[in-house]
């Protein structure tokens, strides 16, 4: 929150190299952490309270004496698993032996999608994305749905090309002949496309689980307006 400066020794040089703004401290994330009497006894607050309230008072050695008691458990906790033949099994990392390198197993490396990401969050030590799009086995029925829309759609308008195949082109067919004609593509398909085909009405389970899906989308925004006010 404060002014960093850079300094050159060999000049002795003092050069501004961050000043935050009161306009940026106000944007900056909020943190957000567990309390600490609900903590358990290796969450890292909890774990290094005593090594923290060192560095907090700037007693160095204090520091440094509690970073060693710490680190003593440790060994010792690895040398009793030794001993027993017990096997630690870490449930949110894994070793990577190619570069002996630990990795979270639960990294989210996807870019940031703000159509269909609503938020991100952490959950017993995993990281989970809030999304808009539907649960897969909704998302399935729909498809199948709209797809056989789809079939009889084509169908229909097949039958009709082959209605005015078999007559002979007159002056009323052929001024007739756009109430049979079917749109080029119908690959990509909006809530409203299904009107626009001519398609029946979706499923009761579709347009029930579409009008549910309205009304979170409603009671997010609802709930984002009011994020705003209070950060105003």
């Amino acid at each position: 929150d404060g002014e960093v400066h850079i300094n050159e020794l060999k000049n002795g040089n003092a050069e501004m190299f961050w000043n935050p703004t009161s306009e940026v401290r106000r944007q900056r994330l909020k943190r957000h952490i567990v309390l600490f009497e609900e903590q358990m006894d290796f969450e890292s607050e909890r774990l290094w309270q005593h090594v923290s309230s060192a560095i907090n008072k700037g007693d160095q050695h204090k520091a440094t004496q509690e970073k060693f008691v710490l680190e003593e458990e440790q060994r010792n906790a690895t040398r009793e698993r030794r001993e027993n033949g017990t096997e630690w099994k870490p449930l949110l990392f894994q070793h990577d032996a190619t570069t002996n390198e630990w990795h979270y197993k639960y990294e989210d490396l996807r870019p940031w999608d703000p159509l269909n990401d609503i938020a991100q969050f952490e959950k017993n030590g995993i990281l989970q994305t809030m999304e808009r799009h539907l649960p897969t086995g909704m998302s399935n029925h729909k498809t199948t749905c709209i797809n056989n829309q789809i079939t009889l759609h084509k169908r229909s308008a097949k039958d009709c090309r082959r209605r005015k195949t078999s007559d002979q082109p007159s002056n009323h067919s052929q001024n007739t002949e756009s109430s049979c004609s079917t749109p080029e593509s119908v690959q990509e398909l909006s809530d409203d496309d299904g009107k626009y085909l001519g398609f029946e009405s979706l499923c009761a389970q579709c347009g029930k689980e579409m009008n549910h899906l309205k009304e979170i989308h409603s009671a997010v925004l609802s709930l984002q307006r009011a994020q705003q006010d209070i950060h105003r």
